[in-house]
């Protein structure tokens, strides 16, 4: 209900904003101010999540943003640009915080072993969020106007907060006794190598996977801005039809691709390496979208890209999910900053680039640099796994294992 809610406001929000401010700069900019209180709440999620519990940053994620929508919806007729920017600050923050509460809390509420299970019901939920909130945003503004979408967010955002308060799910682990200085794995041990770093500490495994993260929202977006470019040139009569076959097929792909993750139980054992082949594949298939093909063949790629998105952010999330809980709310903060930088980089570089080049050679260079960083990581994985580090278990050290086996995930 909140990720229709959310989807519908994408579309309103951002045409009520070329109303209220009469230019496209206008809508630039508080699109801009929307992503940058996002990549600041990103940077300070962990923080948050350090001082209260996840539940209450999701109920109060949920409060705020309903707050502000049903502010617009009563203001819907006579909001001053001022007001439509603090909005536009409150949902683009409360969306980050609570996204990573809820991704960080997943194994508490379900258990380690059934995450796989609960981040595919998400990733499928949102699938369908989207299409639904995409096609139903014309006739519900048609109907009832901007009040009346905003209004819909806002009670969206009211049912996710009464569903919280109602459930109470458990979010948060019990407290664990704190780690003595110097007793990280492998440390102090003759002949044992220490493993490469990344940024902040983490393992350097760890830090690629969310570097091509970030990398994967900034191509993502050049075929967001893309797509109805091309929908208005291969169907000027119809481009609302062109775009809701084209993401329909896509939610069919991802939901396919958590039910294939579901019924092989393997995806708290897959890491870095599936999630790099993932973002490969699912590069290659938004790039292939854009060559022109015939309505089965666009159908038959974005299925494809539907399903590699699926099965990377499945991937990806549960793997991030194997840390401890004390670091899942700093690892997930880390990714939704370099997810809301990739993207807003990458919409500003996008959309410039389309006013000189064809959508094939934007989508086509933004994609390849996603395939090249992938490539990049499954090199580094493979030169990783060979190293005396790698065999015992330094590396991989928030890895967790597979129950009773002692085997890091992915091998």
């Amino acid at each position: 209900m909140s990720g229709y809610g959310n989807y519908l406001n994408l579309i309103a929000l951002s045409l009520f904003s070329f109303q209220v401010t009469g230019s496209a700069f206008g809508v630039g900019a508080l699109m801009a101010l929307r992503l940058f209180a996002g990549f600041l709440a990103g940077l300070g999620s962990a923080a948050l999540a350090a001082r209260t519990t996840r539940l209450r940053i999701m109920v109060g994620a949920d409060i705020s943003q309903g707050v502000a929508m049903t502010v617009l919806a009563l203001c819907a007729d006579r909001t001053p640009v001022w007001l439509l920017g603090c909005a536009v600050v409150v949902t683009g923050a409360g969306n980050v915080c609570f996204t990573v509460a809820l991704r960080s809390a997943v194994p508490a509420m379900v258990g380690p072993e059934a995450r796989t299970r609960a981040n595919g019901l998400l990733v499928t939920g949102r699938s369908i969020a989207t299409v639904l909130g995409f096609a139903s945003a014309a006739p519900v503004i048609a109907f009832g106007g901007y009040g009346a979408a905003f209004a819909l967010n806002a009670a969206s955002f009211a049912v996710c907060a009464v569903a919280l308060l109602a459930l109470r799910p458990r979010t948060d682990a019990e407290a664990q006794e704190p780690e003595e200085p110097g007793r990280e794995e492998g440390a102090g041990r003759p002949g044992r190598r220490r493993p490469w770093r990344g940024a902040a500490g983490l393992p350097g495994l760890l830090f690629g996977m969310i570097l091509l993260r970030g990398v994967d929202a900034l191509a993502s977006s050049s075929h967001n801005v893309a797509l109805p470019v091309v929908a208005h040139a291969a169907e000027p009569s119809a481009p609302a039809l062109f775009m809701t076959r084209f993401w329909v097929a896509w939610a069919v792909g991802t939901i396919a691709a958590h039910l294939v993750l579901t019924r092989a139980g393997k995806g708290t054992a897959w890491g870095e390496r599936a999630f790099a082949w993932g973002t490969l594949a699912m590069s290659v298939c938004f790039v292939a979208a854009f060559t022109g093909l015939p309505a089965a063949g666009l159908v038959a790629v974005a299925a494809c890209a539907g399903f590699a998105d699926g099965w990377t952010e499945i991937v990806y999330t549960s793997r991030l999910q194997a840390a401890p809980d004390r670091q899942r709310s700093r690892l997930f903060g880390m990714s939704a900053t370099a997810e809301t930088a990739g993207f807003a980089v990458g919409t500003v570089l996008s959309a410039a680039a389309l006013e000189a080049l064809p959508a094939l050679s934007v989508v086509g260079v933004f994609h390849g640099t996603a395939v090249l960083a992938a490539l990049l990581l499954l090199a580094f994985a493979a030169t990783t796994a060979r190293s005396p580090s790698r065999t015992h278990g330094s590396e991989g050290d928030t890895h967790g294992t597979r129950p009773g086996t002692g085997t890091p995930p992915g091998a």
